[in-house]
């Protein structure tokens, strides 16, 4: 397979996970805010804190109320990882590989583009915060399934597979460690009724609260969220479920080039968790095993580029 058509294989899906999860981190905050009103103004300051966006936001935005983070997280053309700006993205590399991937596909990416080229700041009051991204979600459900039951499970398949899981193992990172030092900095708040609503909250964002009940019980407790969002094997957006899939999917690719060895950071990340634990985690710092988890998806992203993605 041509470099070219691996790295816009993996563009594709990396930007399309992260239009979709953003677009989940948003309708779960509204929910969340709906619920149990923040004390303070600072409702929509986690969406910023996850995705690491505060700085860029100040300098554009006067304050983080509800209509500028949304403003800023779904449709601002400036920012680069905005949804608009991620799906324009996706839809760019589609374009590049029209011969190499289904035309339902195609189709479904690119009228999701030209729907957000019509998103404005009246968009929400137009049709609400809930219906949109409602509609929204069910978009990239159905590009998923198309993706899944058009695509041959050959290389170009296995790109997107690496894409997709290596940005859903570092969101998932991110928003653990997000709810864990700048959800909650208060101490006597650890159990109450707001600690477990944003909990729930966590594994809302994940889609993850039914099957998390299904595996522990209603109970929502700090080191079961921790254990199945982290090291759950089972549970699609788990990370370590998301590396294991893209270990093989790694394995595959350097098997189908004749190489003897995938990339090795895959390989490492994979074996951390695979041995790691919740009670393990929280007891060493559970903020510095999940920015080592970012920084793996870091390295297996550059490992990546150098290996198959760079083309002149």
């Amino acid at each position: 397979m041509l470099r070219r058509v691996a790295s816009h294989l993996f563009w594709t899906a990396r930007n399309l996970e992260r239009a979709e999860w953003r677009a989940r981190l948003a309708d779960v905050n509204y929910h969340l805010l709906v619920e149990s009103p923040a004390a303070s103004s600072d409702g929509w300051l986690p969406l910023l804190a996850i995705t690491g966006e505060r700085a860029e936001f100040s300098a554009r935005y006067p304050a983080a109320d509800e209509q500028s983070v949304l403003e800023f997280f779904t449709i601002d053309e400036k920012n680069p990882s905005s949804i608009r700006s991620c799906i324009g993205l996706a839809r760019e590399n589609c374009r590049a590989l029209r011969n190499h991937i289904s035309s339902e596909m195609w189709f479904e990416v690119n009228t999701l583009y030209l729907d957000a080229q019509r998103w404005s700041a009246a968009t929400f009051h137009e049709y609400g915060v809930y219906e949109f991204f409602f509609e929204l979600r069910e978009r990239f459900y159905r590009i998923a399934g198309v993706v899944r039951n058009t695509m041959p499970r050959e290389l170009g398949y296995d790109f997107l597979t690496v894409g997709r899981t290596l940005e859903a193992a570092e969101n998932v990172s991110r928003l653990l460690d997000v709810k864990y030092h700048f959800l909650l900095p208060r101490p006597n708040d650890v159990g109450s009724p707001l600690d477990l609503s944003q909990w729930a909250a966590v594994l809302r964002s994940a889609s993850a609260l039914e099957a998390y009940i299904g595996t522990y019980g209603n109970a929502i407790r700090i080191d079961k969220v921790v254990e199945f969002l982290l090291f759950d094997e089972t549970f699609p957006r788990a990370a370590r479920f998301c590396i294991d899939r893209l270990e093989a999917a790694l394995e595959r690719i350097a098997a189908g080039g004749g190489e003897g060895e995938s990339v090795p950071g895959a390989r490492m990340l994979a074996s951390r968790l695979r041995s790691g634990s919740a009670s393990a985690v929280l007891g060493g710092g559970l903020h510095e095993y999940l920015l080592g988890v970012q920084e793996d998806c870091a390295r297996i992203s550059d490992e990546m580029f150098a290996r198959y993605l760079r083309f002149e």
